[in-house]
């Protein structure tokens, strides 16, 4: 494999920047100093100019706008926004876009993937936050109205009925795209407007202090067109979401080792730089490797679920999802001890809250544990070596 980024994916990263130079993590909510949620809606300014900037349209085919690039192009996009904890629903829009250009009928990307593009639609993902791709442990059950197979008679439609908790912008969003289970044990993804009858919607606050929502779905009737039951579509975009979440930690990560390197590096102690200090130089190139590490595997993910249709396709012995899950086991630890060696490195003055450090530790918390731990991902890698044997 060659993971020399092309020219388009350097120049979507250089875009980024671009965008990004004008957010301060210091202005960035604060969890600690703010009761409830931090904020009622994303960055709406900053989502703008990421549309401005074509930055929305990336992953979109030419025909709607787009670049036509792939999930590569949309984790770095995703490593710059962490590196100053840019609040916006980048992740979660871009990999539903993903997967509806991939999964969706040609009509429906037609009527709302230009949209995307022009940062007028804003997509979210009701994922649970579990890692396997199992139908059964999902909390949304999808029915087809009428009694033919996996289809509504006649175009009837479906009915869903459903909790899913910590929906990430659901407030926010002009889509809900939900997994829901039907009763041959597949997984269809729903399209759901928040505001559709049957939506009911409870806020919560996520550990970085952005406002999250229960969703509750009664009776929620949908069109055929609205529910996509395309084989492979649920695993391939919750790969991606997991994938997507890797490059958010590294580039939190990141911004977070340049921070404290800066800091060790004017502060003194008996006449000396503490960055010179043995013990501090250590624990700093540590956290490096950590980095090298979490790049490493991300690419590999990314890379692996740009060639393949479905996160099952092998070229080897294992399935996409053991990148995946590999990937995730080392962002979850990576960027935890990261963030944990800069408070410790920057003493004192890493818990004070007119600094940003305190901000970069709750998102790196939230980010950890987002969609599965390390040690939920290692069972789940467990499982599929005990699957796909080696050697």
């Amino acid at each position: 494999m060659d993971f020399t980024f092309t020219e388009e994916q350097q120049a979507a990263v250089e875009a980024a920047k671009a965008v990004f130079s004008g957010v301060a993590p210091d202005g960035v909510p604060s969890p600690a100093l703010t009761p409830g949620a931090v904020a009622d809606d994303f960055d709406r300014p900053l989502w703008q100019a990421l549309g401005r900037s074509d930055l929305l349209s990336l992953v979109l085919d030419p025909r709607h706008g787009g670049a036509g690039l792939d999930p590569i192009a949309l984790c770095l996009v995703l490593r710059e926004s962490a590196r100053v904890l840019a609040r916006v629903p980048l992740l979660e829009t871009g990999a539903a876009a993903l997967a509806l250009r991939r999964y969706a009928p040609a009509e429906l990307c037609d009527d709302l993937l230009p949209l995307v593009g022009r940062g007028e639609l804003v997509l979210t993902v009701a994922s649970n936050g579990r890692t396997g791709h199992d139908g059964a442990e999902l909390a949304v059950d999808a029915v087809p109205d009428g009694s033919h197979g996996e289809q509504g008679a006649d175009g009837a439609g479906w009915t869903l009925d459903g909790v899913q908790t910590a929906v990430p912008w659901a407030q926010s969003a002009d889509l809900l795209v939900v997994p829901a289970r039907i009763g041959s044990g597949r997984t269809v993804l729903a399209l759901v407007p928040p505001l559709h009858d049957g939506v009911t919607l409870a806020d919560q606050v996520s550990t970085s202090g952005e406002r999250y929502a229960e969703v509750r779905l009664d009776g929620v009737r949908l069109a055929d067109r609205d529910v996509l039951t395309a084989g492979g579509a649920w695993e391939w975009l919750h790969d991606l979401l997991v994938t997507g979440t890797c490059a958010l930690a590294l580039g939190l990560g990141e911004g977070v080792l340049g921070m404290t390197g800066e800091y060790t590096g004017k502060r003194e102690q008996f006449g000396h730089p503490v960055a010179t200090f043995q013990a501090v130089a250590v624990q700093a190139a540590d956290r490096y490797i950590d980095l090298r590490a979490m790049e490493a595997t991300l690419w590999q993910a990314a890379w692996r679920l740009s060639v393949h249709q479905g996160s099952t396709a092998t070229t080897g012995a294992l399935p996409v999802a053991a990148d995946v899950a590999v990937a995730k086991i080392w962002a979850s630890e990576g960027v935890r001890r990261v963030v944990q060696t800069a408070q410790h490195l920057h003493g004192g003055f890493g818990a004070d809250v007119d600094y940003p450090l305190h901000r970069y530790h709750a998102w790196a918390k939230q980010l950890e544990l987002s969609l599965g731990p390390a040690a939920a991902h290692e069972e789940a890698l467990g499982d599929l070596l005990a699957a796909h044997p080696l050697g």
